[in-house]
This record gives structure tokens, sequence and C-alpha cells, in this order.
């Protein structure tokens, strides 16, 4: 597992000692950021069950700015803090040991420009993951969230302000891109009747 392309391209990453994490892998990390755009200079990144960190240290090698990496796993979290040293990324990085909830997100500082959101298939589905982030409000106008999810698992067309943009198979895992809308200007209420001032 490595990153795939930036200022630390081809640097690895270490990966989970036993079978409970799944990390994304570095052929749909490629994939994902092809279609984000190769760059995201100055962005702001939330990485929900963030496992080894991957996504959002590939982020910052981009040139995100900073990353927020959320998950209730004791190894994900040593796993998160120990690659983001190895790659001399720890300024840029806040790693939260916590489960990926309201409760836990109303301590995360946002909004965010991209959100990754990778939950244990059993978890959490799409359509759960989009309304946490419409009721905590921590994506930001016109902001992207990416969701992975079994592809037996529908993913919703839209949610509240949020718009499916793409969607991308991998054998048993789908990834679905979704794009926060800014809200819409109302026209002006006219002065008067018949446009009397």
């Amino acid at each position: 597992m490595r990153i795939v392309a930036g200022t630390a391209r081809g640097r690895a990453l270490k990966g989970p000692r036993g079978p409970g994490l799944r990390p994304t892998a570095d052929r749909v990390r490629e994939t994902v950021f092809n279609i984000l755009g190769q760059w995201l200079d100055g962005q702001v990144v939330l990485d929900l069950f963030a496992g080894t960190g991957a996504l959002a240290l590939e982020a910052l090698s981009r040139g995100a700015a900073r990353a927020v990496l959320v998950d209730s796993g004791r190894e994900a979290v040593r796993l998160c803090h120990e690659n983001a040293a190895e790659l001399g990324m720890t300024d840029r990085v806040q790693v939260v040991f916590a489960p990926v909830d309201a409760k836990s997100l109303r301590r995360v500082r946002g909004p965010f420009d991209l959100v990754f959101a990778d939950p244990p298939y059993a978890a959490q589905t799409p359509t759960q993951i989009l309304e946490l982030l419409c009721n905590t409000g921590l994506l930001a106008p016109a902001g992207r969230l990416v969701v992975e999810h079994d592809k037996r698992v529908e993913s919703p067309e839209a949610l509240a302000d949020l718009r499916r943009e793409d969607q991308r198979l991998f054998g048993d895992t789908s990834v679905s891109f979704y794009r926060r809308e800014p809200p819409s200007l109302t026209p002006e209420e006219p002065h008067g009747h018949d446009g009397a001032p």
C-alpha cells in the first residue's frame, strides 16, 4: 500500500496486522482521485472510519491543507498516527479516537471541502452517512463526499442538498460521489403590485 501521487508519491504506508481493517486498495484510490481531480490545493479533508489514513494522507500529498481522521478502533488510530509521522504530515493531521456519530463529530472543527467515508459495510449505509453529514453541517457549500459501500446496498441519488455525481464499481465495492449544492438565491420580491415601486 503506497501513496499514489503528489509530494509523497511512492511512499509506503503501514497496513493492518489482522483481518479487522479493510484498507482502500491503491487502484481504487487512484481512480477516486482521478474523478476528484489530481490536485486538492488548500482543501480541508475529513476521513471517517479512517483505517490506515490512506485516503486523507493521499489528499494531503496532493496539496490538501489539513485533514481530520476519525476512527473508533485502537489499531486504526495507531496506524493513522504512525503513517502521518512516517510521511512528515503530523502537523497537518488531527486524529480523533471516537465512534463516527453526531455526538463525536460535534467535537470536530469544520466545515470540510472533502469528506471520505469507508464504514464497515454492516455498520452504516450510504443513506445513514449522508444523513449524518446533513445533520452535522460539516460539509462546506459545494463540498464533496465520497462513500464506499457494498455494491448490493443502494446509494440514494439525492438527499437534502447532496446530489450523487458519479458511481464506480470495484468488485464487491461501490464508490459513490456526492456534491453539496450551494443554496440557491431566491429572486427578490417586487416592491409593489404590478411592478409599482
